[in-house]
């Protein structure tokens, strides 16, 4: 299999911890593919016309996209614990996180493309909408921190921490875990699982 894949793409890194999770990294191959929002990647577009990353090209030459889609591909091709819960309160739990770490992703990169605009350009209004969000989010998640704690690693951790991640790397000057302290702890645990720590936040190329 062939992964479209940037260093510095949290949803990369949510694919890439999932393909170590389930025992499959070895079997993926990683090119290296830039998919600026505002250029168009012509290549990228034969496999997933929204020239978006990560996008899956399977053996048969098949194509898979985003990331849910790909974790999901990948969670039924081994033999051990799932990502993914089967039907049942467990995977409507596992989705609703999913969706949630994945929004969170999704804001943070707007805020950040909007800080990027030049000053004169820049929209107040979606600035202050996009912060709003993000901390709605994560007062959210600090009082789930303690059954994302008792809830076996799946689908939903991983998207949560991998917008954590991206937080501190985007956002260093941002204290989120001031008042959040369960949280704070969870994220610290799941940066120590083998399968994230195989796939860390990407800094400097």
């Amino acid at each position: 299999m062939k992964l479209h894949w940037s260093p510095r793409s949290p949803f990369v890194r949510k694919v890439m911890i999932a393909a170590h999770a389930t025992g499959l990294a070895e079997r993926i191959e990683c090119v290296r593919t830039l998919a600026a929002a505002t250029q168009p990647h012509p290549e990228l577009m034969r496999d997933n016309p929204l020239s978006k990353i990560p996008t899956l090209v399977l053996d048969d030459g098949g194509a898979l996209y985003d990331s849910p889609v790909i974790c999901e591909y990948l969670d039924g091709l081994h033999d051990g614990p799932k990502l993914f819960p089967p039907a049942g309160a467990g995977r409507l739990a596992a989705l609703r996180r999913q969706a949630l770490g994945d929004g969170l992703l999704d804001a943070l990169l707007a805020w950040r493309g909007e800080r990027l605009r030049p000053a004169d350009k820049r929209s107040a209004d979606h600035l202050a909408a996009y912060e709003a969000k993000a901390w709605a989010v994560l007062d959210s998640l600090e009082r789930e921190a303690p059954d994302l704690a008792a809830t076996p690693f799946g689908i939903g951790q991983i998207a949560v921490g991998c917008a954590l991640g991206y937080l501190d790397f985007r956002f260093p000057e941002l204290d989120w875990r001031a008042g959040r302290p369960q949280l704070a702890d969870w994220q610290r645990g799941f940066e120590a699982h083998p399968a994230v720590a195989a796939v860390p936040v990407v800094d400097d190329l």
